[in-house]
């Protein structure tokens, strides 16, 4: 004896093993045990192979792999297009991402290496309520800076 429930939840009441699976293939579908602890046994009629379709997917949206974008930025860029660029950091810091911002110096801007540092840690310091700063502002070579971004 198993206590029947329908695809679309109705409750048919107790019947026997054999009218289960008779229902079941009269309706084409499958007939899947949902509580074998219950007294007596909980089964439903659904599509079993939609139904693991479905929770498939559902885990597959709650899994996200954290990545790593980066975002390049010059000494010389413009205030609009670092505004432009730090909304797209936020979107990158909301989908709980993490950001390496990079600028690479060339030619005369070597020379002057200390004051793009500063235009990093400050660009850097426009993220301080959404992000935490992983890795400071930092000289990687003599021609290339970065800061590492975490989400909060």
């Amino acid at each position: 004896m198993v206590r029947l429930v329908l695809a679309d939840g109705q409750h048919l009441g107790i019947v026997t093993r054999e009218q289960a699976l008779q229902r079941a293939q009269e309706e084409h579908m499958d007939l899947v045990e949902v509580a074998p602890e219950a007294d007596p046994a909980v089964c439903k009629l659904m599509d079993y192979g939609k139904f693991r379709y479905r929770q498939k997917k559902r885990e597959r949206q709650k899994q996200h792999r954290s990545q790593v974008k980066e975002i390049r930025i010059g000494p010389g860029t413009q205030e609009h297009d670092l505004d432009f660029k730090a909304d797209r950091i936020r979107e990158f810091l909301q989908e709980h991402d993490r950001v390496l911002v990079s600028m690479s110096l060339s030619g005369r801007h070597k020379a002057h290496g200390d004051l793009a540092l500063e235009r990093m840690r400050a660009f850097a310091g426009r993220f301080e309520d959404v992000a935490k700063i992983e890795r400071p502002a930092t000289r990687e070579r003599a021609n290339r800076l970065t800061v590492l971004l975490a989400p909060r």
